[in-house]
């Protein structure tokens, strides 16, 4: 009996997945266990393994497609069974006929107009004659006369037939002219220039045989794709701006001292500097709900509970990973999970609920291991705000009695979305973050 295998729904979030692999062909045989195509989501990737076993009697995709999920992807079976009921969509319809040509193309009685356009190489040389008036007029206005259809005896292309074809073309910049001359290249209907007048940028720059291969054109990756998206649209459908401030550094320096010591004498749990940040920052939204909260355009969602999220750094680009009820961890706790969930994003298997901008209550993303001294993070929406952790740098201080010194101080730069938080109240949080920083302690 025939066994349909369907593209998984990995998570609630997810509607669809691309296969990035196919690993079994038709014809093939499989036995239970072998793996049969991997796939991603906007922000994980995996494998199907075969449930059963036998011939692969129909692959319905290609790699790269994109697919719904719980859609028919291939079939296993038996030979001679058969696999139509199964095809996405029933029986595949036949292939549309192709339009013919003629009922397509612009009556017969602008010839000369129609070829004119047609992108043939820019040459004078072709089945029809060209009078010599007609070939300096066309290599004059980068007119393909070859491809024009003449009027003359015999077919022979005369002056006026040129005339024709650069009366039906818009005008041409001295730049395009000579693109069109040096390619061959068709004009296009209109260009960008006033007017109409096409320009270079529309018939595409020279190419310089010195530098024709330093570039090249690479497709984006679909996560890639959903990153851009997110992004513009974050910054389109908000009002962002950002805060910034630093905080006395020295406490959690000397934590980190006396942690780094610890682990090396055996304790289980290397907690860093990014831990105690986020340790603070959970603290700190304990005490400003408002800004632990989903902004939902004429209502806002305010969280009991802290949904932190991380910023990660991958090889299939920037993941933002959730840690559930980050607020009932302990320091050692929190920071075994962030370096789970980090770790899940680097492997591809986190799980994408976990990834969804939804998922969060609030987050955190840290350059400070990158020497980054302030920047503007981007909201995930529709969280209300972001913290941007910078590194940690000397700052002047007054120390008392009249004196200063330069005291190490880390940055916090946090984002909000103006429509949901006042300036004064984004800017007592991000001050809270500090306080709590400057005042972290815990026992290892």
């Amino acid at each position: 009996m025939a066994t349909v295998v369907i593209m998984p729904k990995q998570g609630q979030s997810v509607e669809s997945c691309i296969l990035t692999e196919m690993k079994k062909k038709k014809g093939d045989t499989v036995a239970v266990g072998d793996i049969l195509f991997s796939y991603e989501t906007d922000k994980a990737s995996f494998e199907e393994e075969a449930q059963v076993a036998g011939t692969v009697l129909d692959v319905f995709f290609d790699d790269g497609d994109e697919i719904p999920v719980l859609t028919n992807v291939m079939v296993i079976g038996n030979e001679g069974e058969s696999t139509a009921e199964f095809r996405p969509g029933g029986e595949a319809a036949a292939p549309a006929a192709e339009t013919p040509v003629a009922a397509a193309a612009a009556p017969a009685a602008t010839p000369a107009i129609a070829a004119a356009t047609a992108v043939k190489p820019a040459t004078t040389e072709g089945t029809s004659p060209v009078s010599p008036r007609a070939r300096a007029l066309a290599e004059k206005e980068a007119v393909n006369a070859a491809a024009l259809q003449g009027s003359g005896p015999h077919g022979r292309v005369i002056e006026r037939d040129v005339q024709a074809a650069i009366a039906a073309t818009p005008k041409l910049t001295p730049l395009a002219k000579a693109i069109a001359k040096e390619t061959g290249a068709a004009a296009p209907e209109a260009g960008s220039g006033l007017a109409g007048m096409v320009k270079g940028a529309d018939m595409g720059a020279l190419k310089n045989s010195v530098y024709a291969t330093d570039s090249e054109i690479k497709p984006l990756t679909n996560m890639r794709k959903l990153i851009a998206k997110a992004m513009h649209a974050s910054l389109q459908n908000s009002a962002q701006l950002t805060h910034h401030l630093s905080a006395d550094a020295r406490r959690i320096l000397e934590l980190r001292k006396k942690v780094k010591k610890a682990v090396d004498n055996g304790y289980p749990t290397n907690i860093t500097l990014n831990d105690m940040v986020c340790m603070a920052v959970i603290k700190a939204l304990k005490k400003f709900p408002q800004v632990n909260s989903h902004f939902l355009g004429d209502s806002t969602r305010v969280f009991s509970k802290v949904h932190l999220g991380l910023a990660v750094d991958t090889d299939r680009g920037l993941m933002v990973p959730t840690v559930k009820n980050a607020d009932d961890l302990s320091i050692q706790g929190l920071a075994n999970q962030l370096k789970e969930v980090a770790n899940a994003c680097k492997k591809g298997s986190i799980d994408p609920d976990l990834l969804s901008s939804e998922a969060a209550s609030f987050t955190v993303s840290n350059l400070g291991n990158y020497g980054v001294e302030i920047f503007t993070p981007v909201i995930n929406l529709p969280q209300v705000a972001i913290l941007g952790v910078n590194t940690i740098v000397p700052r002047p201080k007054d120390i008392g009695g009249g004196g200063y010194a330069f005291v190490p101080h880390i940055g916090l730069s946090l984002t909000y979305d103006h429509r949901a938080l006042d300036g004064g109240e984004a800017t007592r949080f991000v001050k809270e973050v500090a306080n709590e920083i400057e005042a972290l302690d815990f026992e290892l």
